[in-house]
């Protein structure tokens, strides 16, 4: 995997983006060389362009990032994958066109705008065609030797097969710790040279995936596997860097003092974090007030209440704040108490059950944000008897208050609307790898992938 800014992507996306990126290029190229042919005018030297070149092509490319392009869905299924690159270059010429009605020029005409859109899609798509059919084999994946045939050596046996993923497993050995749940596990002692072993494989990585570390740890082993160059890793750390979470089941508070992140060094970050939350804050409110007032309105027209419903949520370090949203249920939805959104929720009101989906209703949080209650990126903000209930359910819950909470989040954007302790739990895997390994790199990643959240709804209730 290629780690940037601590945060890991699979070396088949990555080469797939840099693919993407070349072939953008050379759209936009051969766009402005038809139109240029058709009219008669000389096309002048390429050095000429790169300015509108590299615009055309850095918008269409984040457009196809914040729709999920570069997902394990888009690059399972080809049909999936030419739906999501239609809208990611239909979005980015829209916002090309909006550019040049703001700063009118000959940079970007329509006629070339439409003759690069086409080039781009059918070079996209050939691409995922070609390319496609190897991002699956060996040749794109790392080769991982497993140490143990237990319940953790099954997990990685089953996160091994799914499509899109990253590494294949070329062996386990079983280390005598246990019963031997994967049975294709060869047996400690039937391994000579352990190290030996690896290196006829051809393994780049060892992960220790032992049940129980005492007694069965072959540390001589490892230290010559380690000065070969081959990586070892154990079932924390891998199992996070492959899927984006931290893992509850194995994790314990040793790996979480000793691993890397939490980093101190963040007073930069974090800075830059808030100038960016005050100056985005205020340019969105200024630009959704008319929709805030608009809803607002329709909300009232709709059911009986108020338009907005204030709310205590838990903040930063625990602290308590008031969250403002546009009004989506009845007034007397919490008359029973507070409980949890359901499918089909019969608390929603009609024109709820739209705003909600479209996320409309969580505009008025922007305020929040302004005053430095929340920030765009987080963890969800619950409220407090959910987070009392959950710290004593859940291990870890109360570090997911180490960062402020958001309006969207890593949790958000991967993993559907939780509405039981099993989805809260699942959340906070992901809460807890925001709150881990945070950087500004991140934060923009999760506000890009929003959009994609915004237009497929698949967990909105």
């Amino acid at each position: 995997m290629f780690r940037l800014f601590k945060h890991y992507i699979p070396n088949a996306v990555m080469l797939l983006a840099l693919l993407d990126l070349g072939l953008l290029f050379l759209a936009g190229q051969l766009g402005w060389l038809l139109r240029a042919s058709q009219i008669g005018i000389a096309p002048g030297a390429t050095v000429d362009r790169l300015v509108p070149l590299g615009a055309f092509v850095l918008i269409l490319w984040t457009a196809m990032v914040s729709v999920g392009v570069y997902g394990n869905d888009a690059l399972r299924s080809m049909r999936f994958a030419s739906a999501r690159l239609l809208v990611a270059v239909s979005l980015g010429i829209i916002a090309l066109s909006f550019i040049d009605f703001i700063i009118p020029g000959s940079t970007f005409w329509r006629s070339t705008l439409l003759y690069s859109m086409m080039f781009a899609v059918v070079a996209l798509i050939a691409n995922r065609i070609i390319i496609g059919g190897f991002l699956g084999t060996s040749a794109f994946r790392r080769r991982v030797m497993v140490l143990g045939a237990g319940n953790r050596a099954l997990r990685l046996k089953k996160l091994a097969e799914k499509q899109g993923s990253g590494f294949a497993i070329v062996s386990y050995i079983g280390m005598n710790e246990g019963e031997q749940v994967v049975k294709e596990a060869i047996p400690r002692a039937a391994v000579h040279d352990l190290g030996q072993f690896v290196e006829n494989l051809g393994a780049s990585e060892v992960v220790l995936a032992l049940e129980e570390r005492r007694n069965s740890l072959p540390l001589k082993d490892l230290l010559r596997m380690k000065t070969m160059g081959v990586h070892i890793n154990d079932f924390s750390s891998f199992v996070e860097r492959e899927t984006g979470r931290v893992d509850l089941d194995s994790v314990n508070p040793s790996w979480l003092i000793f691993s890397d992140g939490f980093s101190s060094g963040r007073a930069v970050s974090s800075a830059a974090k808030r100038v960016f939350d005050i100056i985005a804050s205020s340019f969105l409110l200024a630009l959704t007030f008319p929709i805030i007032a608009l809803f607002a309105l329709l909300v009232k027209l709709d059911s009986k209440g108020p338009a907005f419903f204030r709310q205590q949520r838990v903040g930063l370090y625990g602290q308590s704040f008031d969250v403002i949203k546009l009004r989506s249920m009845r007034t007397d939805a919490e008359k029973d108490g507070v409980k949890w959104a359901e499918e089909n929720d019969p608390r929603i009101t009609r024109l709820g059950r739209f705003i909600r989906k479209v996320r409309i209703d969580e505009l008025p949080q922007t305020w929040s944000v302004l005053k430095g209650q929340m920030s765009f990126v987080g963890p969800r903000p619950e409220v407090p008897k959910f987070v009392a209930d959950l710290e004593e359910q859940l291990p870890y819950y109360a570090e997911r208050h180490m960062v402020k909470p958001g309006i969207t989040g890593w949790a958000q954007i991967n993993y559907p609307y939780g509405a039981s302790i099993e989805d809260s739990r699942h959340k906070l895997e992901y809460d807890l790898y925001y709150a881990k390994n945070y950087t500004p790199f991140l934060d923009l990643l999760i506000l890009l992938q929003t959009l994609r959240v915004v237009l497929w709804p698949e967990g909105a209730r």
